[in-house]
């Protein structure tokens, strides 16, 4: 499995994504892309600036749901809209990744589903197969 294995998808009719990747440091880079694309696509921003998030969690699911909301809280209260998101290290209770992108200009950015928060709803963090997939739903 390569990182092209890597993906992301809206939960259907939930508000929410479901991510995958064939580790789980790829896997939590997609749900944070996935997430933070409901709000902008990232086609429409540019690499100008990085931020640099962290996270920790006692269990996988809540250090899922607590990346997502640090990822959130970049693109809140700092106005930053994302283009790339990457995770550089990642154990079974942190994570650190860095987001690519630039300050929000809603004259250029387009913005689409207004993201307040990530849910416990459809939390899942499994592993199937040598294919890390998790499913998390978000506030709107």
């Amino acid at each position: 499995m390569t990182d092209g294995d890597a993906g992301w998808a809206p939960l259907g009719s939930a508000a929410g994504v479901r991510a995958w990747g064939p580790t789980r440091a790829s896997a939590l880079a997609q749900a944070a892309q996935g997430v933070l694309a409901l709000v902008v696509k990232p086609e429409q921003v540019a690499e100008r600036e990085h931020r640099e998030v962290r996270a920790q969690g006692q269990s996988p699911e809540q250090l899922l749901f607590n990346w997502i909301t640090e990822c959130l809280y970049v693109h809140e209260i700092e106005g930053f809209a994302v283009h790339r998101v990457e995770v550089d290290a990642c154990s079974a209770t942190v994570v650190h990744g860095v987001l690519y992108g630039e300050e929000l200009d809603t004259g250029r950015h387009r913005l689409g589903t207004s993201v307040k928060a990530a849910t416990m709803d459809h939390l899942s963090v499994a592993e199937r197969d040598g294919r890390h997939e998790l499913r998390i739903g978000v506030k709107a």
